[in-house]
């Protein structure tokens, strides 16, 4: 298999794992320093899927970019039915849409963004797109997935967007550090890799 097709499917797989792992880790307040109402662990992890759009957008452009997130939100949601879906709880299913909802809206949105500011200085798109799709998927999620339930979804989308948008600003560091490795094997062609 060719370096640029391993890479293609390393990043859709990793969304997967992203999206899936987000999906779980939202369910469960963060329980230490009063933050129960305010924070879920799914902000430390969900920043990623940005950083693995960004990185894509990087490496292949706008349309295959976008194949990811299709191919990522599959894998997503195929696993997010099978391992954290209870089709006996209404807030599950809620989870499970809002989760797809908000992340095909937002990841496409910041596919877009990176893309117009993609010829700025190297941080310029990352973070501006980051900090948009952040914000649309995270009141996206909650007002699916919460609202008119007894989940404190407001202060819940807040403390998990402040967290969301610091993280994405740590992103920058593995975006820095992998950008120049991804764009030189975006542009091989023909070049054939034993893994």
């Amino acid at each position: 298999m060719f370096i640029k097709e391993k890479l293609f499917l390393l990043l859709s797989f990793m969304m997967g794992v992203v999206v899936i792992s987000s999906n779980y880790l939202v369910q469960f307040p963060v329980n230490y320093y009063g933050l129960e109402n305010i924070l879920t662990y799914g902000a430390f992890s969900y920043p990623i899927t940005f950083l693995i759009t960004d990185l894509a957008n990087r490496a292949y452009g706008k349309k295959l970019a976008r194949y990811i997130v299709l191919v990522g939100f599959f894998i997503g949601i195929f696993l997010t039915l099978i391992v954290s879906t209870n089709f006996d709880d209404i807030i599950s299913i809620r989870i499970a849409i809002g989760s797809a909802t908000a992340f095909v809206i937002a990841q496409n949105l910041d596919v877009s963004i990176f893309d117009k500011l993609r010829n700025k200085v190297w941080y310029i798109a990352p973070i501006t797109s980051s900090f948009f799709g952040s914000i649309v998927d995270t009141f996206l999620f909650f007002s699916i997935s919460f609202y008119g339930t007894s989940v404190p979804w407001l202060s819940l989308a807040v403390g998990d967007l402040v967290v969301k948008l610091l993280v994405a600003i740590i992103m920058l560091i593995p975006f820095r550090i992998f950008l120049n490795k991804i764009v030189n094997i975006s542009q091989l062609n023909f070049k054939k890799v034993n893994f």
